[in-house]
């Protein structure tokens, strides 16, 4: 498991070594759904969000202009996070960055959302999923939103050359467990930078235990 870890840590290393944040396939200048979302949940600008395998995406500065205060961004990359950092600029040090394995990392504060664009379905192994739903509810406040999105039953088996775990919205309750209402879905055309298709499933789950 050790070695499982390590290698992909090195993957998403490479990656974001190799690549400009443009570049990535889950690029977004806008995340549009995502913030539509988190603005959903009705949340104020004082609550705590944490944007899980946020890596370089645009979310977190979004979410600064609009005034939000308790932003963290977890991702697994130094590299993705140093990048992060520098588009940002002198507002980065406004979020608390944490280079950590979601399904390892013991948190330490529980937030009101919890965003996630394209990490879970990259867990394909059992043993990972029910990690990253402990990892969840540990972090997770009481009456908290759980934002996810994943490939659809419809979208690619792969992305960044790892395979995927794809989704309808039942599957994903049913992986995620049964204390969370299923509260909104969206549907999305992602075309990535070299245009290629992806069809995302986004849900909102509200912790009711």
């Amino acid at each position: 498991m050790r070695l499982f870890k390590r290698n992909q840590k090195d993957h998403w290393e490479r990656v974001y070594q190799k690549y400009a944040s443009t570049e990535v396939g889950w690029y977004q200048a806008y995340p549009e759904r995502s913030l539509k979302l988190i603005n959903n949940t009705g949340v104020g600008i004082d609550s705590r969000i944490i944007d899980i395998g946020g890596g370089t995406s645009k979310l977190s500065e979004h979410l600064l202009h609009k005034g939000y205060k308790e932003l963290a961004v977890l991702d697994i990359s130094k590299n993705s996070i140093e990048k992060a950092r520098s588009q940002i600029g002198e507002q980065s040090s406004k979020i608390n960055w944490i280079e950590a394995d979601v399904t390892t990392y013991r948190f330490r504060k529980q937030y009101d959302v919890w965003h996630d664009r394209a990490v879970f379905h990259f867990l394909t192994k059992g043993e990972d999923r029910k990690r990253y739903v402990n990892s969840f509810n540990q972090a997770v406040k009481l009456n908290g939103n759980l934002i996810i999105a994943t490939f659809s039953l419809d979208a690619p088996s792969k992305c960044s050359g790892l395979p995927v775990v794809r989704y309808s919205p039942g599957t994903l309750q049913d992986e995620l467990g049964d204390n969370l209402n299923l509260v909104e879905t969206l549907v999305e055309d992602h075309m990535t930078p070299s245009r290629v298709k992806q069809n995302f499933i986004f849900c909102r789950f509200v912790k009711f235990q």
